[in-house]
């Protein structure tokens, strides 16, 4: 799904602004054509923390707004984009519905060439918020056996972040040609000095001909195809990577009879990514991953776009030596990932398949939506070379159940032998159709089950959570770390190949001091991430290192989560470091400095 843009062949407006909004709990309301009244909305934001008595509201919601067509636009297509609502969306204009999406981070378009009015358009959005069990992420278990950590939380949700709801990214109104351009894949390889990029381009016209553009460090190369395909050769490439985010202009035209009747621009890279062995190469070049997991959150807006907030967080993260991180545990914004690209952020883009389950209710639907997830996420983030890996899953529930008693403590809930099978298969499938959409990059799920993670078979790269010296083993850092490094060790010989440690990290109260370093204190955390990273770059498999989290932030309430927040930041919810960002801080930099990533 290519990006709305502005320019000679495209228009393009944001109707981000005050909107009304009406709440709907017993779902009984009929206002695609509208409604009166209702109350003001931020758009984009969750709505949970801007109106009062909303925080805890999980249901329907009726959305509308009023625009009016810019001069100009009759005689081109007209779309209608939601960059992300949050969970289920139903989509009216002018008291006609044009469609409906389902999945909360992921965007989607209507074509309302046909239905729109020059002025006094009334555009109105049905948002369903409710947790079910057959939505992904599923919620609303009731601590379900095999399907939650039997932790009791409100509200109910199979994941540990909070579930904030409504429109939360730009909703945007553009245009296209008739005939037009209508995706664009770009694939880049390198050969010596060189770089080679494909371009596969879908449009609508007939009997018509495709112009290729790539300028950028000196370089101006052109090609035209009466095929839907192209190769341009870069000499002397400019390779992207971490150190040097070089990006190339491309621009695709669309020609009839000799006329361009459409165009597209967008930035590119030229680099490879790969697996070797052990090793994970980054333009042939061994890479090591050092950053975070994080979410999109922050007080008011919940999960909406800020702007500002996607600076600050990329400016502590260079601050801190990170160059990489993992869009836990849904794909972020598309802001988001075209600054990556820019600033030189290595990313591990992950669906929203958070907490999985297999079991009824709702096991088939929730496959279903994966594969949906899967299809969405590649299609909107194949372009950018910031991403270099696609995750499929975040701590599903797959374990053996003899297993599983034999590696965690009794908070964790046993899976049983048929849902065990049907995960295997689940992820067999969404394996296979990742890499039938995408080749080019490697795959990982993300595991908390250890060597006993069927799954692991499927994908390239091993991800595994571990918080031993916290949950397990509490209190004592030195005996959790010596237990998770023998587990990796297990782990590498059940599955050889790179290595990443995708979550590790404490709970830490800001301001809360202790000597000897106990539990909750700012020294504890210090003193946690410091004996992991010093036993993690013992082995050479381990090619990535991501702490939890960047910040702390919402939760649900729940009897190991103070305040309704997790605290496993290194920095706080507003963004101020605590004493463990200068220390590891002093780890990274003095690492980078002396190894090549």
């Amino acid at each position: 799904m290519l990006y709305p843009q502005t320019n000679a062949k495209r228009q393009m407006i944001d109707l981000s602004g005050f909107w009304n909004i009406h709440f709907d709990p017993d779902n009984s309301g009929r206002f695609g054509a509208g409604f009166d009244g209702g109350e003001i909305i931020a758009v984009p934001a969750s709505w949970n923390d801007q109106l009062n008595d909303r925080r805890d509201y999980f249901g329907t919601a009726w959305y509308q707004t009023t625009f009016s067509l810019p001069w100009g636009w009759r005689g081109q297509r007209i779309f209608v984009r939601f960059n992300s609502v949050n969970y289920l969306a139903d989509v009216w204009l002018n008291g006609e519905q044009i469609g409906s999406h389902e999945g909360g981070h992921l965007p989607f378009a209507f074509d309302i060439t046909d239905r729109v009015q020059d002025e006094g358009n009334l555009l109105v959005v049905r948002v369903d918020s409710s947790l079910a069990p057959d939505r992904v992420p599923p919620g609303n278990l009731n601590a379900q056996p095999g399907a939650s950590f039997g932790l009791a939380s409100f509200p109910d949700s199979s994941f540990d972040f909070f579930p904030f709801c409504g429109i939360q990214r730009p909703v945007l109104l553009y245009t296209t040609p008739q005939s037009a351009i209508t995706d664009v894949t770009v694939t880049t390889t390198i050969d010596g000095k060189d770089g080679m990029v494909a371009v596969r381009v879908v449009h609508t016209a007939d009997a018509a001909t495709l112009r290729f553009s790539l300028q950028g460090h000196g370089a101006t190369e052109t090609a035209e195809s009466s095929t839907n395909t192209g190769t341009l050769t870069v000499k002397n490439a400019a390779f992207w990577s971490p150190q040097s985010p070089n990006l190339y202009t491309l621009k695709v035209e669309l020609l009839q009879s000799g006329q361009v009747i459409d165009s597209y621009a967008l930035d590119i890279g030229i680099r490879t990514i790969e697996v070797d062995g052990d090793r994970l190469l980054l333009n042939g070049e061994p890479v090591k991953l050092l950053g975070f997991g994080r979410h999109e959150d922050f007080p008011v807006v919940g999960k909406g776009l800020l702007p500002a907030l996607i600076v600050k967080d990329y400016e502590l993260m260079r601050w801190i030596g990170a160059n990489s991180f993992r869009t836990t545990h849904y794909p972020y914004s598309e802001q988001m990932m075209q600054l990556a690209d820019r600033l030189g952020f290595m990313i591990i883009d992950e669906t929203p398949a958070v907490g999985l389950f297999f079991m009824e209710p709702g096991q088939e639907r929730r496959n279903a939506l994966c594969k949906q997830y899967i299809r969405e996420m590649i299609d909107r983030d194949k372009n950018h070379p910031s991403v270099i890996m696609w995750s499929i899953a975040n701590e599903p529930h797959t374990a053996k159940p003899e297993a599983r008693q034999t590696y965690y403590s009794q908070n964790y809930t046993v899976v049983d032998h048929a849902s065990r099978e049907a995960a295997v298969q689940a992820f067999r499938e969404q394996a296979e159709l990742a890499r039938s959409l995408d080749p080019t990059r490697p795959l990982t799920l993300v595991s908390h089950e250890g060597a006993t993670e069927e799954a692991w078979r499927f994908v390239d790269v091993i991800s595994l959570n571990r918080y031993l010296g916290w949950y397990s083993e509490s209190g004592r850092i030195d005996a959790g770390v010596e237990r998770l490094s023998h587990e990796i060790d297990v782990v590498h010989q059940h599955f050889p190949g790179p290595f990443i440690l995708t979550e590790f990290g404490t709970d830490t109260i800001p301001g809360h001091h202790a000597e000897p370093p106990e539990m909750f204190s700012e020294e504890y955390q210090v003193e946690f991430l410091t004996q992991y990273i010093t036993m993690m770059n013992t082995k050479p498999f381990v090619v990535g290192q991501h702490i939890w989290n960047l910040c702390d932030f919402k939760t649900s309430q729940g009897v190991i989560r103070m305040g309704g927040y997790n605290y496993k930041g290194v920095f706080t919810r507003d963004r101020r470091p605590k004493m463990a960002a200068h220390r590891v801080r002093d780890i990274w930099h003095k690492e980078t400095q002396s190894e090549v990533y």
